[in-house]
């Protein structure tokens, strides 16, 4: 007997896949975090070893993860891919940019041939460490801003300003979840080199500068949520086809979703614990709380979004044009056979878990980077 899936099933179960692969980014994004602080934090350069090497080991796991996002939305919903890579091009090419750097830098930063030093890397590792949340958080905010964009019968898109999705930039709202993710990124990052390394000094450093970050973090993360839920949202009716702005629309897609709202209000109160685990207790667990926390309020915005009579990728300046899961989906065979690779993505969780685990049996200290043959 053939099982039979429809096609929208197959659209939900992908964007689920992405809202999972969305949270585990942000989570990973901690790397970039930490990389913001190799300015700052530091106070000699023994100490600054250590905190690129703490990152170091993790790097590929967060870089891995944004092309495996990338390349899951591109199979299930090319439609979004080819308007907003097509027309937003230039907020792509900035985040694409500042990865590029990251992946230069910790390749070689260290090498013996490096003629420019540690210090033009290490600015580089910065860059990427500021600009890659702040801009991922501004592009994923647009979901529920809109863009300015339509598209033609063929589906071919015309950007509504030569600024290429440089002009969400401007958009208040944008900039509250761009922050908010840069925090994020800050804080999680704070709370991943406490648990790594094992340094006194470096360890005080890290206690008053998560205080510092997690202040900002919680104003621009509760700004945004309370524009978000107060305002208005991009409707689309399931039977005409027809986008609104409706009052309220993803404050009712919360709380009519009991599934969703539970994600939702569990992921903050996790994130709310490591916060408190981080900054009172001053634990070393902190970030296995937040970075859970992280996860699950990711994927219930990513759901607001998407599931339900909402269009996930709105035009403002052409609402017929705005995107839904169903108007942007790959076929139903795509999906379908795509399903079938998906399967293997617990098994590739499990290697990154025990990868993780392996790299972070001993925490580092000044003994071992002076010891070390593969240094970043």
């Amino acid at each position: 007997m053939t099982l039979i899936i429809s096609h929208a099933f197959l659209q939900n179960y992908w964007w689920l896949i992405i809202s999972l692969l969305a949270g585990l980014l942000v989570f990973l994004m901690f790397v970039q975090g930490g990389q913001s602080f190799i300015f700052s934090l530091p106070h000699n350069d023994m100490q600054r070893k250590m905190l690129v090497n703490a990152l170091g080991r993790k790097w590929e796991f967060t870089f891995t993860t944004l092309v495996t996002f990338g390349g899951a939305f591109f199979a299930s919903f090319p439609l979004f891919y080819a308007t907003s890579f097509g027309g937003a091009y230039w907020v792509w090419m900035a985040i694409l940019f500042s990865f590029i750097i990251q992946a230069v830098a910790y390749q070689y930063r260290s090498k013996p041939s490096n003629v420019y030093g540690t210090s033009v890397f290490d600015s580089f590792l910065f860059i990427n460490g500021c600009l890659g949340p702040f801009l991922i958080g501004v592009a994923v905010a647009t979901f529920f801003t809109g863009s300015d964009f339509s598209l033609d019968l063929f589906n071919r898109v015309t950007w509504g300003t030569g600024w290429h999705g440089l002009e969400a930039l401007v958009n208040p709202v944008n900039l509250l979840l761009g922050f908010a993710v840069l925090f994020l990124a800050r804080v999680l990052g704070l709370m991943y080199l406490y648990n790594t390394i094992d340094d006194k000094d470096l360890g005080a450093s890290i206690d008053r500068a998560l205080v510092r970050n997690a202040i900002p973090f919680l104003v621009f993360f509760l700004a945004f949520i309370a524009s978000l839920f107060l305002g208005k949202g991009y409707r689309a009716d399931s039977d005409t086809g027809e986008v609104t702005l409706v009052k309220y629309l993803y404050l009712h897609n919360l709380i009519s979703n009991l599934f969703i709202l539970i994600l939702f209000l569990g992921g903050v109160v996790l994130v709310l614990v490591s916060l408190w685990l981080g900054t009172i207790r001053h634990s070393g667990k902190a970030i296995w709380y937040g970075g859970i926390g992280t996860i699950a309020v990711v994927m219930a915005l990513f759901f607001i979004a998407g599931y339900g009579e909402t269009a996930f990728y709105p035009s403002s300046s052409s609402p017929g044009s705005s995107l839904t899961l169903a108007k942007a989906s790959s076929s139903q065979f795509t999906l379908k056979t795509m399903m079938h690779v998906s399967f293997i993505i617990p098994f590739v969780v499990a290697y990154i878990w025990y990868a993780w685990r392996s790299m972070n049996r001993k925490r580092i200290n000044t003994e071992e980077m002076e010891g070390e043959d593969h240094t970043y």
